[in-house]
């Protein structure tokens, strides 16, 4: 029975060979914003291994959206040219898809990276700014107090979303993703603990989706057509009174009516008071109830390991895609190691054909079988 983790997808014009997204992943390397040697080794590496997509990590639309002075923007000519340098190494060297992640941390910052302990910043003497957010209300006791957007601030932010875009457009990525889970800024507008606007951005359901869908729909426009966009977004706080999986729902319905090819389905990361009951695959029942309940396609991520399990989840319908994190971390070829372990094949590239499966016999005639 052929694998359907190893089975083709397309979206708009975008034609995936199989199932495997390495999920975006925070490095805290970049130098004002911008990537540099790490960057080209770490998605350099992981565009050789034949998923049908990587994804580079949460990259910021302004300054104060970064969530350490270290993480990665695209506001700036130069990051845009450091980006491409790596983009255009991945695409002449590797076989993957390339995806973006844009973002905004929104009260998640400024911090320490984690690696240097990541405290918050509460001062420009310590390399801080002042966080922007729906609310001043700060993620946690000690944390920098944001500023609450105005208005204004909102229409900018939409804009700094589309100037953003625009760039990542004209380096050639083949898809975007906008981050609206895990606590950052679109995420801590649809949460109730987050959002204590007045105004019609805050109070109803509807009104706390409100900014999410008008960057969506901004950026949906300024994206070119043939092109996928989708957004990351936490179906649950994991705390009472929050965010939950049925307003996940509400919201993927919405977004599909303005052009949304995708939901990257997760959970928590805005409260410190989340409880999360950890376990192989814990998000995926979230992702399979917006893919029943929206007929939109979803991608499923958190402690998906095993090629088995990834083959589970796609061939019984719970998500279209996975996607890897740690997984990809520990084994930057999965995606071979999974094909050979189902029984398929998949794309290696040129440079990395020596190693192929079929080409064993050749490099290890020791380890043939005895004929019979």
């Amino acid at each position: 029975m052929a694998s359907a983790l190893f089975s083709p997808i397309t979206m708009r014009e975008l034609t995936l060979p199989n199932r495997i997204v390495v999920s975006p992943m925070c490095q805290y390397n970049s130098n004002n914003g911008s990537a540099n040697d790490w960057h080209l080794m770490h998605l350099g590496s992981l565009s050789l291994g034949a998923a049908g997509l990587v994804m580079c990590e949460m990259t910021n639309v302004n300054p104060q959206g970064r969530i350490s002075p270290r993480c990665a923007g695209m506001y700036s000519d130069d990051n845009e040219a450091a980006l491409k340098r790596v983009h255009d190494f991945c695409r002449t060297y590797g076989v993957a898809k390339l995806g973006f992640q844009l973002a905004h941390a929104g009260r998640k910052g400024p911090t320490l990276p984690p690696g240097a302990g990541g405290k918050p910043l509460l001062t420009p003497e310590e390399g801080g700014w002042t966080p922007e957010a729906p609310s001043a209300l700060p993620y946690d006791q000690g944390w920098p107090v944001p500023h609450a957007l105005t208005k204004d601030d909102v229409r900018r932010l939409i804009g700094e979303f589309v100037t953003a875009t625009e760039r990542v457009n004209r380096i050639g990525y083949d898809l975007i993703e906008l981050h609206g889970g895990h606590g950052y800024l679109l995420h801590q507008f649809m949460s109730p603990l987050s959002n204590q606007r007045t105004d019609e951005y805050g109070g109803s359901i509807e009104n706390r989706i409100r900014f999410p869908l008008e960057v969506f729909a901004a950026v949906r426009k300024a994206w070119p057509q043939e092109k996928p966009l989708g957004i990351r977004v936490s179906a649950t706080d994991w705390v009472d009174g929050g965010w939950t999986p049925e307003e996940a729902v509400v919201l993927a319905r919405e977004l599909k009516q303005l052009g949304c090819d995708f939901m990257d389905v997760t959970s928590g990361g805005l409260d410190p008071r989340q409880k999360i009951p950890l376990a192989p695959g814990y998000q995926v029942p979230f992702g399979a109830k917006v893919r029943k309940e929206t007929r939109l396609t979803t991608m499923s991520v958190g402690l998906i390991a095993g090629a088995r399990q990834a083959e589970d989840i796609i061939a019984s319908g719970q998500a279209d895609f996975v996607v890897l994190a740690r997984g990809m971390m520990y084994d930057p070829r999965w995606a071979w190691h999974a094909a050979e372990e189902l029984g398929a094949d998949t794309a290696y590239a040129p440079k990395m054909m020596a190693c192929h499966p079929k080409l064993r016999p050749q490099l290890f005639p020791s380890r043939q079988s005895p004929a019979s």
